[in-house]
C-alpha cells in the first residue's frame, strides 16, 4: 500500500520495527498525544519533531516526507513544486482551532527533491506570511536560506539579523531559530536543511 503522509509512514515504520507509540514517545521525546494527532488525524507538524520521530526510527527526514523515490537525478521544473508535499509550521501542541486557522496562513513549504533517493538535504521553497506562527526551535542538524523575495527576519540564539532579497545564511540548527517577516510583507526563501544519518 503506498503511503501518502508522513502519519502513514511512522505507522508502517513502527510496524516493521515493532515500535509502540508510547515507544516512540519515549524515545524522540514527543508526546503520544501528537504522534496519536499525526498518524491517525494526518496533523504534520513543525520539523523539529519529525527530525525527532526520524531519529527515534533510525531513518533520515526524507523517509517520512517521500512520496516515492528515484535512484538519479531529480529535476523540479518551475511550477512543480506546489504539487510537491506541502506541510505548515508554526503549530503547537494544545494549540486550539483559531490558533491553528491563524498558523495555517503562515509558513507553507514544498519540498524540492521528494523524489531524491537516500539524500541527506531537504531542500524547500517557504513562503512565510505576515501573520505567521512560529516558535524558535532546535534541533540536529544544519540550514542554508537564500532570500528570494523580501525581508527575513533571522532570530538565532541570542542574535537577530534582518535578510534581504539575494542575502543567505548558514547556521547549525541546534541553537533555537525561526524565521518571520520583517516588515509585515510576504518573504520567499530557499531553504536547505541537512540532518545527519
Amino acid at each position: 500500500m503506498k503511503t501518502n503522509t508522513p502519519g502513514q509512514r511512522i505507522i508502517e515504520l513502527r510496524k516493521t520495527y515493532s515500535i509502540s507509540r508510547e515507544m516512540l514517545a519515549e524515545r524522540s521525546g514527543i508526546s503520544t498525544d501528537l504522534i496519536v494527532k499525526i498518524e491517525d488525524q494526518g496533523h504534520i507538524p513543525d520539523l523539529a519533531p519529525l527530525i525527532k520521530i526520524a531519529r527515534a526510527l533510525g531513518v533520515r527526514l526524507g523517509t517520512l516526507l517521500d512520496d516515492h523515490e528515484e535512484l538519479g537525478p531529480v529535476i523540479t521544473r518551475a511550477g512543480e513544486a506546489s504539487s510537491s508535499m506541502r506541510f505548515m509550521t508554526g503549530l503547537q501542541e494544545g494549540d486550539n482551532a483559531a490558533v491553528a486557522e491563524t498558523a495555517h496562513k503562515g509558513l507553507s513549504f514544498k519540498a524540492l527533491a521528494s523524489d531524491k533517493n537516500g539524500r541527506h538535504m531537504e531542500p524547500f521553497i517557504v513562503d512565510i506570511e505576515p501573520v505567521a506562527v512560529q516558535e524558535k526551535s532546535a534541533h540536529e542538524g544544519e540550514e542554508f536560506i537564500y532570500v528570494l523575495d523580501g525581508n527575513l527576519k533571522l532570530e538565532y540564539g541570542t542574535i537577530t539579523e534582518t535578510l534581504k532579497a539575494g542575502d543567505s545564511v548558514y547556521y547549525d540548527s541546534i541553537v533555537p531559530h525561526r524565521v518571520i517577516s520583517a516588515d509585515n510583507k510576504p518573504v520567499k526563501i530557499l531553504a536547505v536543511i541537512y540532518t545527519p544519518v
